[in-house]
């Protein structure tokens, strides 16, 4: 599925599309993801529902993934924008349009972790969790 955004980006579902070094570079920088490799951004991409990217004629633009099992809950992962490219809605239109996707039509319910992007998600529908109590995590780290 492919979508033209603004007058200069592409937004695509095609995974072969990715360039996964500059989206392993992005990540490597972020609070959820400090120092990932290459490798586990490879990783993840290959075992996700859906990968977006949205491009332009210089490359790529942004970056995002959904894990889903396509009938009760999808969740959001890495939706991440190149800085030059912030705060012109591309990544609201990438989550729109893995929201949108017809794969998804019978998901339930769709989760995703921010620590500062939740103005962007609650335009979208997405809202606090109504029983935070019920939920649970387990860590890596933490079983050490």
């Amino acid at each position: 599925m492919k979508t033209k955004f603004g007058h200069i980006y592409e937004i695509d579902d095609d995974p072969a599309r990715v360039d996964y070094p500059l989206v392993a570079s992005w990540l490597a920088q972020t609070y959820w993801s400090p120092g990932i490799s290459l490798q586990r951004v490879e990783l993840a991409a290959k075992n996700s529902s859906l990968i977006i990217g949205c491009y332009h004629a210089q490359g790529q633009a942004g970056y995002m993934r959904v894990v889903s099992d396509r009938a009760r809950f999808a969740y959001l992962l890495d939706v991440i924008v190149d800085e030059p490219h912030r705060g012109k809605g591309i990544g609201r239109q990438m989550v729109r349009l893995a929201l949108e996707n017809p794969e998804f039509a019978n998901v339930d319910f769709w989760i995703l972790a921010t620590k500062d992007a939740h103005g962007v998600y609650s335009r979208l529908g997405f809202a606090p969790l109504p029983e935070p109590e019920r939920w649970m995590i387990r860590r890596k780290q933490e079983l050490s």
